[in-house]
């Protein structure tokens, strides 16, 4: 995972498997983020695979975003990514764009 900052919204690309291995990464990532930007984006266009942890990850980043007052937008999913969160209904509670 890496980001980069600007005038936009601030972006953590994530690429690869997201799964029990992976998933504290992404959240410590979009933790991070979160602190210090109010309006982020979680560039999925390279996940190939995520699992449970990788949906915890999501739902606790969200929570948090909420908490702080700040924007959390999914970006770029796969059709296996945006299947799992239609699966979950995790589409209805996440900002998820193409």
């Amino acid at each position: 995972m890496n980001g980069q900052s600007s005038n936009q919204p601030f972006i953590v690309r994530a690429h690869g498997e997201i799964d029990l291995d992976a998933a504290p990464s992404l959240h410590r990532a979009l933790t991070t983020a979160l602190e210090s930007h109010r309006e982020m984006v979680l560039d999925l266009s390279e996940v190939t695979f995520m699992d449970c942890a990788g949906l915890g990850a999501l739902v606790r980043a969200r929570a948090q975003a909420d908490r702080c007052g700040a924007r959390l937008v999914l970006r770029g999913a796969g059709r296996r990514v945006v299947r799992l969160l239609k699966l979950t209904g995790l589409h209805r509670r996440l900002a998820v764009e193409p």
